[in-house]
């Protein structure tokens, strides 16, 4: 397929600034492969479409504080530091993205407000990305607290308006515990702790893997040729419990929710021969666009994304590219609420 397939008008005014006031008073639309329906629904309706012995899978990564900002020694000019991930534990060396990147090179020293912190560039990666090396003589606890009471919540950049108070629990899933993300996994963002325990007493299974999301699944798309687009590595994790479960619910002819697309990435990136979950610790670069033969995954939760973005792509490839585009133009009509804080869509 090409990019400009996943081409539509998304007026900014349907972009949410927000979360509704409570998580799971989103809208929820619920698309039916197999009867080519959508039904409009809130997100705690999504009870209603699962059984005992259905599972759900959620990613567990957890968002840290990941943006800064600092000043460039002698100049002074203000920098965005964005960390995209830690290279080097010991070294505290970094990959990040800064802007403006024009006026930073190899060399230069980066000054985080009165704080003890201080970071050196030592490479250029990409054209906005840099290796950097923070220079702290304390703790490695230390570090991270100064790091996190420096950092902000990295909201993504089409929420135009300033980090707020509320967002640093917004902007995480209340089921989230292994620190590593750089945006959250938002279709899992409409989950109150309520609504899970609703779930498990209605006898579904409720499990997890982890997937640290870095920059790479929101990457624009350069190349008409989707085959020839790259997907940046992002870590993740199966534990053999998750396989388990996935595993017997799939035997049993069971309904098998993703929680988001990145979910659906983790698991697709590891199956057996066979057709199987299988536990794994590693790195994924797997990129889903239509057709797809999807062997674990039947339902998917996922929230509406931009056009022309990967996980339109994923949507699509499990949904069916004609449906879910009527979808989406069915969504724009209804004024749901699009991107990080908006409203989410059930295919089943």
């Amino acid at each position: 397929m090409k990019l400009s397939e996943f081409k539509f008008d998304l007026p900014q005014e349907k972009i949410a600034l927000y979360p509704k006031e409570n998580r799971d008073e989103s809208r929820l639309m619920v698309v039916n492969r197999k009867t080519k329906t959508i039904e409009h629904k809130f997100f705690k309706d999504v009870i209603e479409y699962f059984d005992e012995g259905d599972v759900f899978i959620f990613n567990d990564t957890k968002v840290f504080p990941a943006r800064l900002y600092g000043n460039k020694e002698k100049t002074g000019a203000k920098i965005e530091v964005f960390l995209l991930r830690e290279l080097n534990k010991e070294g505290r060396l970094w990959d990040v993205l800064v802007d403006p990147a024009r006026k930073i090179r190899v060399g230069n020293k980066l000054y985080f407000g009165d704080s003890d912190l201080v970071a050196e560039v030592i490479d250029n990666t990409t054209s906005r990305g840099r290796t950097i090396r923070f220079l702290y003589d304390g703790s490695d606890d230390d570090f991270r607290k100064a790091v996190n009471e420096l950092g902000e919540m990295p909201l993504p950049k089409y929420i135009k308006r300033k980090v707020e108070p509320e967002d640093t629990d917004r902007y995480q899933t209340v089921y989230a515990s292994k620190i590593g993300a750089v945006a959250a996994p938002i279709s899992g963002l409409h989950f109150t702790k309520h609504l899970l325990k609703k779930l498990e007493l209605k006898g579904i299974d409720l499990t997890f893997l982890t997937l640290h999301i870095g920059l790479g699944s929101f990457r624009e798309v350069d190349v008409e040729d989707l085959t020839k687009h790259k997907m940046d590595s992002e870590y993740f994790n199966i534990l053999e419990s998750t396989s388990e479960i996935v595993n017997l619910a799939l035997e049993n002819k069971k309904r098998v929710c993703s929680v988001g697309t990145t979910t659906l990435r983790g698991l697709e990136s590891s199956v057996s021969a066979g057709g199987k979950l299988k536990p794994i610790d590693s790195w994924t670069d797997k990129f889903i666009f239509p057709p797809y033969d999807f062997k674990i995954s039947n339902a998917l939760i996922t929230n509406f994304q931009a056009p022309e973005s990967t996980l339109l792509m994923m949507a699509c490839a499990f949904g069916g590219f004609d449906l879910i585009m009527h979808a989406y133009q069915e969504a724009l009509k209804e004024d749901y609420r699009f991107l990080a804080y908006g409203d989410a869509l059930l295919i089943i």
